[in-house]
């Protein structure tokens, strides 16, 4: 039996048996789901919601999911909460803890996340920080291995900002055994000490060669090229980022059956073409799904 969890952080404090336990449930669920079978295994359970940074597919599927897990999900928005205006976040994760049994939280800062974690009594879960994107990756996991069965000898490559998603897919990724390759101007690498930690335990690289680095790739994955809070370096970054597209040429290189994954929104003619999109519309789209199933097993595994 792996380790219970206490929390979903970031990825790099569960292990490859936590993540396969996460995966394997967000099947089961899944199946259930599609079959019409209730699972209410959180009855009476009541999930808070912060939103620092607004999101429709973290709220939405968080939301329908503690529906479905036969809970209650409660929406708070910044305009809500004092967190870090009035209250310290300290006195906010106790308060709390007093009346929710968990609680999810989008928002800029990682240490808000540790903190809240720290200090209240609950579970946390991160919805999203400018560090990690740990529930977007189980999604994406699950729909990698529902396509091609197994992780085993696997190469995905990342293209585009070394940003959050970049960070949570190196550590997924080598977690569940595939090998990494990450294709990003030199300005924009993903978290030195991420990288560092992918050298020592896996296969990984990182440079600016997008052809070298998507060659025979299985998974091609990217994101937008400026996040949320980043909209005044647009001009900049298209132009750092101009050649870091994924589209018929890039996929030439990558295996014949290669898919792609995107966490949406995507920008069609900017990280990514219109043809290649819709050309992979059915595995991006399940993958968005995913999110769903696989937070709902988070949900379980923690709050249950």
């Amino acid at each position: 039996m792996s380790e219970p969890m206490k929390h979903l952080l970031k990825l790099g404090d569960l292990t490859t048996e936590q993540i396969m336990g996460i995966l394997n449930l967000a099947d089961q669920l899944k199946y259930e789901h599609k079959h019409g079978i209730s699972h209410p295994i959180l009855a009476g359970k009541t999930l808070g919601m912060i939103f620092q940074k607004s999101s429709t597919r973290t709220r939405v599927s968080f939301e329908v999911g503690m529906y479905q897990l036969g809970g209650n999900a409660l929406f708070l928005s910044s305009r809500d909460l004092q967190i870090g205006r009035g209250e310290p976040i300290q006195d906010t994760a106790r308060v709390l803890s007093r009346y929710l049994d968990g609680i999810m939280i989008r928002t800029f800062a990682q240490q808000e996340v540790e903190d809240l974690a720290k200090y209240g009594s609950i579970p946390i879960i991160n919805g999203l920080t400018d560090y990690a994107h740990p529930c977007q990756v189980l999604a994406d996991l699950m729909t990698i291995r529902e396509r091609k069965g197994s992780f085993k000898g696997l190469k995905l490559c990342f293209i585009g900002d070394g940003n959050n998603m970049a960070n949570s897919l190196i550590v997924g990724g080598i977690k569940v055994g595939m090998s990494v390759a990450v294709a990003c101007p030199d300005a924009y690498r993903p978290d030195a000490a991420i990288m560092a930690w992918a050298k020592e335990n896996g296969s990984f690289e990182c440079g600016e060669d997008i052809f070298a680095l998507a060659k025979d790739a299985d998974v091609i994955y990217t994101d937008v090229w400026a996040s949320m809070g980043e909209e005044g370096e647009i001009e900049q970054r298209r132009k750092a980022f101009a050649s870091y597209q994924v589209n018929d040429a890039l996929m030439a290189v990558a295996k014949k059956d290669a898919m792609v994954q995107h966490c949406l929104p995507a920008h069609r003619e900017e990280e990514i073409t219109e043809k290649v999109l819709e050309a992979h519309a059915d595995e991006i789209f399940e993958e968005a799904e995913n999110r769903l199933h696989a937070q709902k097993a988070v949900l379980v595994k923690l709050m249950k």
